[in-house]
């Protein structure tokens, strides 16, 4: 695949879905780039969206990086882009994080390659827009499985091989801003709160492993996932929080890097918040607004 454009047909909006490859190689950032150097890093969900901006700038940081997923294509064309466009190698595995024992052959993987793991990215995850009451049982159950169960299997699977080993360990899970509840999407609202609540207990229990947990809740961010959403629905995302712009992944992944570095390593139960202040002023709607609600 070549490098990522921005679409320009179907995008009326005026805003950039995604940050190109070569944008990601070369985005300026204040992390010195050697500050994961020797570190070793695995990030599910990583071929694509929040997760590729992730890769690139781990990779340009010097950490030694592990992407997983479903599309092995989109994980290839992952590690090609940034070996490429950056000289450093990414490794892969194509994998479902719903399946516990696909879970354990990817960390079975990495702990056993490498040696070990410093921190577990869990940024996989999916939902589709649709209100409650007519959610099907599949699909309930697959946003449920995806986003709660994959995460909890990953998270539970890496813990235990930090415990057996007496090595410390680092959890960051993707979720979403969920106080407000999240219409047009409470599969993912229900799934994300329970992330972030297993995050918060198991916080307090493994402390004493040395291991942290943490999560990150973006708020409206420009990625080829929005191509899923009807543009009556996009157009508004924008003017979602106050600063009336939308963030993108290199903001997340930034996050990612100082939950990981040592300026984070007094930091543990936290949601780190990056919406723009969506959560002080809108809602997203990612199905439209309702004519009910659409009033001036």
């Amino acid at each position: 695949m070549n490098d990522m454009a921005q679409p320009s047909a179907g995008n009326p909006h005026g805003f950039q879905w995604f940050l190109t490859d070569k944008e990601l190689a070369s985005r300026p950032t204040i992390y010195a780039p050697d500050l994961f150097a020797g570190k070793r890093f695995l990030i599910t969900g990583g071929g694509t969206g929040m997760g590729r901006a992730m890769t690139f700038l781990l990779a340009r940081l010097g950490a030694k990086v592990m992407i997983a997923g479903r599309r092995e294509e989109m994980l290839a064309d992952a590690q090609d882009a940034v070996k490429r466009l950056t000289g450093q190698h990414v490794d892969y595995c194509s994998m479902s994080i719903r399946d516990p024992d696909q879970v354990d052959v990817l960390l079975e993987r990495v702990f056993g390659e490498w040696g070990g793991l410093d921190t577990l990215v869990n940024n996989a995850g999916g939902q589709f827009p649709q209100d409650a009451i007519d959610f099907s049982r599949k699909g309930w159950n697959s946003v449920i499985d995806l986003n709660l169960n994959g995460t909890w299997w990953m998270m539970q699977g890496a813990a235990q091989r930090w415990r057996d080993r007496n090595e410390a360990g680092n959890v960051i899970s993707i979720v979403a801003h969920v106080g407000r509840g999240m219409p047009q999407a409470a599969h993912t609202c229900a799934a994300r709160a329970g992330v972030i609540y297993l995050s918060r207990t198991v916080a307090t229990e493994w402390a004493p492993l040395n291991i942290r947990v943490n999560c990150i809740a973006p708020g409206a961010i420009a990625s080829e996932g929005l191509s899923k959403y009807p543009e009556h629905a996009t157009a508004r995302f924008r003017n979602v929080n106050p600063q009336r712009r939308m963030g993108n992944g290199w903001d997340i992944a930034e996050g990612v890097a100082y939950l990981s570095s040592d300026a984070g390593n007094f930091i543990t139960g936290e949601v780190l918040t990056i919406d723009g202040g969506m959560q002080m002023w809108g809602t997203v709607w990612p199905a439209g607004v309702p004519e009910h609600f659409n009033v001036v």
